[in-house]
């Protein structure tokens, strides 16, 4: 599978990294597009942070926020391939409703209703892996062994789904969410594991924490060259890569395909 770069789009007031930036529907748009035209495969958009402690908002707040920049996206640039960044089963129906190509669920498929949402519209569907919530998940996670609690979680889901007749998945162990700086590191170090379930791995270190704590850069828009380096040392065995540094991300990986070829 040829590696594809996912362009993070956030239109939040309080994400970690880029809150406030993208929040007038135009500006949104305009950024999608320019993440697109510089080498994004697909943009994933979400209208609700999920940084550790952050509150959930209602429903409709996160359909007023996405579904207008969906619609216009899918107006202007009808080639571009939408991600919707969502576990409330509304906005998803919403969404592909309005143009959006692939349903990322932060919860991995948590409420049985987004399964059902998936089974009938018949959509990819991007399972990430959580331990807890956004407002709790960075509150002393523990694991016995975090690669195999996680490889036995996206299992279970897979032979759930595929006994339903949908195989159009894509996982997600969750750089950062609900994991220690150890848990990250051993994550990425371990990542071909998940390989033998057989399907696409996505993995999003873009702007976290880990790479803070390993470098000890405060600010997460500073954080640029430990995101470059962990998609790297993920090269070879992830195939999409969710970050906000689309250009530069873009450009490491075609210097790092000329090197290795």
């Amino acid at each position: 599978m040829k590696k594809i770069i996912c362009g993070i789009l956030n239109i939040t007031p309080d994400s970690f990294s880029d809150g406030g930036l993208y929040m007038e529907r135009n500006k949104a748009v305009q950024r999608a597009i320019y993440m697109y035209e510089n080498g994004a495969g697909w943009v994933d958009i979400g209208g609700q942070s999920s940084r550790p402690g952050a509150e959930p908002i209602g429903i409709d707040e996160e359909i007023n926020r996405v579904i207008p920049v969906i619609s216009d996206i899918r107006r202007i640039k009808s080639s571009v391939v939408i991600s919707v960044d969502t576990y409330y089963p509304e906005v998803a129906v919403e969404a592909i409703k309005h143009g959006a190509d692939v349903i990322n669920d932060i919860t991995g498929l948590r409420d049985e209703r987004m399964v059902e949402v998936v089974l009938k519209y018949n959509k990819p569907v991007v399972i990430m892996h959580m331990k807890g919530d956004p407002l709790t998940m960075q509150k002393n996670p523990q694991y016995d062994d975090v690669v195999d609690e996680i490889y036995n979680f996206f299992k279970n889901k897979i032979n759930f789904l595929n006994s339903k007749g949908f195989d159009k998945i894509i996982i997600d162990p969750g750089i950062g969410f609900g994991k220690s700086l150890e848990h990250n590191i051993t994550i990425i170090k371990n990542l071909f594991e998940f390989k033998k379930l057989g399907f696409p791995i996505m993995i999003g270190p873009s702007r976290k924490s880990f790479i803070g704590h390993i470098s000890g850069e405060k600010d997460p828009q500073k954080r640029l060259a430990g995101t470059i380096a962990s998609c790297l040392s993920s090269y070879e065995v992830a195939d999409i890569f969710r970050v906000h540094d689309v250009c530069e991300i873009k450009q490491a990986f075609d210097v790092y395909e000329k090197i290795s070829l």
